[in-house]
């Protein structure tokens, strides 16, 4: 990509996209340049929207004015350098940052049409339908069973009154269909269908993190976000782990943070890349980003000049 010559930027009149920026470069004429969030056209409604968002925690200022939107059924792949605010992104999306008491959240993020920051948002309830896959495997130190119907029982998908528990029955039938369902999803029933009384910590690592993958989808998310959910594996752990991500966006949103670009350009359709600063600096179609970039930092980046 040919070097640049520094560009003055102003807003436009709003007449075609209010959120572009007219740069002139010098002794040239004018064009105008779209931002990272409008260089990334799609067809539909987005699942996710995200507006002018900043965090800060204390004086970090972590995330810098992000917009964005993500469509539904696809894979959105977030990559950048460590510290650039990738993961307090997707912390962002299901409010988890609500825990980090020096967290400072500004700005709008809407689920189907609905702002996530508003008052009187049940949490629990988000974060059923915008569910959670950590970078560590976390079974709970039960049954592989207890582990997938633990969710259910929790929103009271699964019954639990009194003469469940009386006569011991806990509504098996109902429980066993989300746990073999939940499993089959996560490409994991084959290997455990025979062991589901075991201790969950007793499987592999990667199998611990589909079962925490099944474990999310057992409580019937519409999105699913990932944060480095292969990182602690090894590669044929990985590859299992990528094909799971590929079939679940035909039915979920799947949104993955990753430091591995080559796992970005084989499982995702879309790519933000955020870089130090807290920026997101472009984000598109993924064959694009990888292959044309916009800016020359990303391409420096995705060429390993930093980073």
């Amino acid at each position: 990509m040919s070097n640049t010559t520094p560009l003055e930027t102003e807003r436009t009149d709003g007449r075609d996209d209010p959120d572009a920026v007219r740069a002139t470069t010098v002794g040239e004429s004018e064009e105008t340049i779209r931002p990272a969030w409008r260089q990334y056209d799609f067809e539909g409604d987005p699942k996710m929207s995200v507006r002018n968002l900043d965090v800060h925690y204390g004086d970090d200022h972590a995330l810098k004015d992000i917009s964005m939107e993500i469509p539904e059924e696809s894979v959105t792949a977030l990559i950048g350098p460590s510290g650039c605010g990738k993961s307090t992104f997707l912390r962002c999306l299901n409010r988890m940052n609500d825990r980090i008491r020096a967290a400072d959240v500004d700005g709008e993020v809407t689920y189907d049409g609905e702002d996530i920051y508003q008052g009187g948002v049940n949490l629990v309830e988000l974060r059923k339908r915008v569910g959670m896959v950590f970078q560590a495997p976390n079974p709970f130190p039960k049954s592989i069973r207890e582990n997938v119907s633990y969710g259910p029982r929790k929103h009271g998908e699964v019954r639990t009154g009194f003469f469940d528990r009386l006569t011991g029955r806990d509504d098996r039938e109902q429980r066993d269909r989300i746990v073999e369902e939940s499993l089959r999803k996560a490409a994991l029933w084959d290997e455990v269908n025979d062991r589901l009384d075991e201790n969950a910590l007793s499987l592999s690592g990667g199998q611990q993190q589909r079962l925490c993958i099944a474990r999310c989808l057992a409580v019937d998310p519409e999105v699913i976000l990932m944060d480095e959910p292969a990182s602690a594996l090894d590669p044929i752990a990985t590859a299992k782990i990528e094909d799971l991500i590929e079939e679940l966006s035909e039915e979920y949103t799947v949104v993955v943070v990753t430091h591995n670009m080559q796992q970005a350009a084989r499982i995702s359709d879309q790519t933000a890349v955020f870089l130090t600063g807290g920026e997101l600096v472009e984000y598109g179609d993924t064959d694009r980003i990888f292959e044309n970039p916009n800016s020359d930092r990303v391409e420096d980046y995705i060429t390993g000049k930093f980073g």
